[in-house]
């Protein structure tokens, strides 16, 4: 064949790219597995930390099965869900549409967005005492922002919180995944009286806001992504409302 013409070149190229492509597959394929695990590791380590439980690649998945001790799906109502694997309940689809029942406030399509909802709850023993943790899953200044926050067993006192984000500016919305900010939602209340209040994050100081109870400090130059965040945790646990009440209602008995 004459290597100088079009068909030689055109076979040539054709072969080259079915043979790196081939070869893309392949490894794609044979490292899945790993990915998959390194995305189950991170994200039990995630859950964890929102309980202030530090963990790391090679004991994560034992400590998660050493304080996770109880995990299921409810629904809007607060009803438990048969059949569901919390873990495995697609949070970016979950966010989406917690988003738009946000945007569209009390419509039909909203209740028939609800209706469909399945919400992972997690349950920690730790040291004796058990808290409640929910994933929350928001949109960002530049992309998607997430995180867990637990519950003391009152359902109303924050015992710890954990958020990370895709893309925001580093220096400024990045900060939301500092531990120093993270921090300021310990002892926090989600509730005024019998009202879902949820977190403010103020442009400043919570205390000179006057908000000692449910607001914590922004991050400076971060104002986007702090409101951003905090109608992510307000829109997240409003999914979670009648659950809430129905778990508040069962404490409050057993005092």
């Amino acid at each position: 064949m004459n290597t100088n013409s079009n068909l030689y070149t055109f076979i040539y190229a054709s072969v080259l790219v079915i043979l790196v492509a081939a070869g893309l597959a392949f490894t794609a394929i044979q490292l899945k597995p790993l990915q998959d695990k390194n995305i189950r590791i991170e994200k039990m380590s995630n859950i964890l930390s929102s309980a202030n439980i530090e963990s790391n690649a090679q004991d994560a998945e034992e400590k998660f099965k050493q304080y996770i001790t109880s995990s299921y799906a409810v629904n809007t109502k607060g009803e438990k869900l048969e059949g569901v694997d919390a873990f495995t309940i697609d949070m970016v689809k979950v966010g989406k549409a917690i988003g738009k029942i946000a945007e569209l406030g009390e419509s039909k399509e909203a209740e028939s967005l609800k209706a469909e909802l399945q919400l992972p709850v997690f349950e920690c023993t730790k040291e004796g005492q058990m808290f409640v943790i929910f994933p929350l899953r928001g949109k960002g200044l530049w992309g998607p922002i997430w995180g867990y926050i637990s519950l003391e067993s009152d359902y109303n006192t924050i015992f710890g919180a954990s958020f990370d984000h895709k893309g925001e500016t580093p220096g400024l919305g990045a900060e939301i995944s500092t531990k120093e900010f993270q921090a300021q939602f310990v002892g926090k209340k989600i509730y005024e009286g019998e009202d879902l209040v949820s977190i403010t994050v103020h442009k400043g100081s919570a205390k000179a806001a006057g908000d000692l109870n449910h607001g914590v400090d922004g991050i400076s130059g971060g104002t986007i992504t702090s409101k951003a965040l905090e109608a992510m945790v307000r829109d997240c646990l409003h999914g979670y409302e009648s659950f809430l009440t129905i778990k508040k209602s069962e404490t409050a008995k057993t005092e």
